[in-house]
């Protein structure tokens, strides 16, 4: 019998066999690949951009996977952009923002003044092309554990209204998905992401190993920050919580990760966890060295899955054996030097190698890695949707999954 794509994504995720591999599209509802198909869409207007990827799915044939990000989740947004909420003030945490625009170029920059001092930060927003934005963090707002406990004192916890507000934005998109697949939220990142926000990646990299007690600080004040959203982003309508890990696993290695990284990432993730809805972990890089030590989370799925040379260096069969039945596998296709700058014939080879390779067994969706680029051809995307929908029927014999 013929699943739905809702039903597809069920049995994955239960550990079940469905009738054939899950194929998406890694769409974002901001800018980029959306853009490029809907110039005329504002780049501020977050549902028609959502409710367009969910079109552009559906016509393609694919089991539609929603990510809402951009407008879902108000001020906690500001957080992943800039660190700390400066969309607010409060009697204890007084913001002061002012802007600053060059070109297509906007600097933001805030001081926050609270009884016991004052925090700084700066961001950009760099508007790429029209409708597509690239944020970055210009300066860092904490210096040290004085600045650190600031934060922990003062800054806005999370609005009450929030759960009522996040719900009535998902309910029109899990509406418009239907049975034809699942809304994904992208919730808070894991703790060692959000740290990354608040001081330089330097500082980060150094102090699990240099200052042992301000590094569990800095976790502890991430965890906290981000509980309570966290909890609210199991909202109605949701199917499942993308976590952003993003921890280079090239660079910090597997040891270093499952010492001082893991345990405060699988304390996240049980937070998202804790009501039954299942949370993928992104974490964008190299990650093959990471493939063992993310049982260790007890997260339902890991994504995206780069294969090398450029962008990620996954073994996509080797770590589906690795994972085993501990977690569903997502991803699989370069959507830079494939999808968006190679051949149809490219797409074609790389899709069904992907296919083959991650489809034993079943615990495993095929998605471009990470989100469609502009100047994606379309005909690209297309062949790599064709191509899937050809090899996807799964096997039923014995798979690398069940062997030791």
């Amino acid at each position: 019998m013929t699943m739905t794509g809702r039903e597809r994504f069920e049995a994955v995720f239960r550990g079940e066999m469905p009738d054939r591999v899950p194929v998406t599209l890694f769409i974002q509802d901001q800018g980029h690949f959306i853009n490029q198909l809907h110039p005329h869409i504002d780049p501020w207007d977050w549902q028609a951009l959502q409710l367009a990827t969910i079109e552009v799915q559906r016509d393609l044939g694919v089991d539609i996977m929603a990510r809402l990000l951009f407008g879902t989740l108000d001020e906690f947004q500001w957080m992943l952009l800039g660190g700390l909420d400066v969309s607010r003030s409060t009697d204890d945490w007084q913001v002061e923002t002012t802007e600053q625009r060059e070109g297509r170029t906007t600097l933001r920059s805030s001081v926050i003044h609270t009884p016991d001092g004052d925090l700084r930060q700066e961001y950009s927003i760099d508007e790429i092309r029209p409708g597509t934005l690239m944020y970055a963090c210009t300066q860092k707002p904490v210096h040290g554990r004085a600045d650190l406990e600031l934060v922990a004192a003062y800054e806005p916890g999370m609005r009450p209204d929030y759960p009522e507000r996040l719900a009535a934005k998902v309910a029109p998109i899990r509406e418009a998905v239907g049975n034809d697949g699942w809304v994904g939220l992208w919730a808070p990142h894991g703790p060692f992401n959000m740290a990354s926000l608040l001081i330089t990646e330097d500082v980060l990299y150094s102090v699990f190993i240099e200052d042992p007690s301000y590094y569990r600080r800095l976790m502890e004040v991430s965890l906290a920050r981000t509980r309570d959203y966290m909890r609210a982003c199991d909202a109605p309508g949701v199917d499942i919580l993308f976590v952003g890990g993003n921890v280079p696993g090239g660079f910090i290695g597997r040891s270093n990760y499952e010492r001082y990284v893991l345990e405060w990432e699988r304390q996240q993730i049980e937070v998202a966890q804790a009501e039954g809805t299942p949370a993928a972990y992104h974490n964008c890089g190299q990650i093959q060295s990471l493939v063992e030590a993310y049982k260790g989370l007890g997260v339902a799925a890991v994504e995206p899955f780069s294969p090398p040379p450029k962008l990620g260096d996954a073994d996509l069969a080797e770590a589906v054996r690795l994972a085993g039945e501990d977690y569903v596998i997502i991803g699989g296709v370069d959507q830079v030097d494939v999808l968006q700058q190679g051949t149809i014939e490219d797409v074609r080879r790389a899709t069904a190698a992907a296919m083959a390779a991650g489809k034993p067994g079943g615990g495993f969706i095929l998605q471009n890695a990470d989100f469609l680029e502009y100047d994606t051809p379309m005909e690209n995307v297309e062949a790599f949707v064709t191509t899937a929908l050809e090899g996807c029927l799964l096997y039923t014999s014995p798979s690398p999954r069940d062997e030791d």
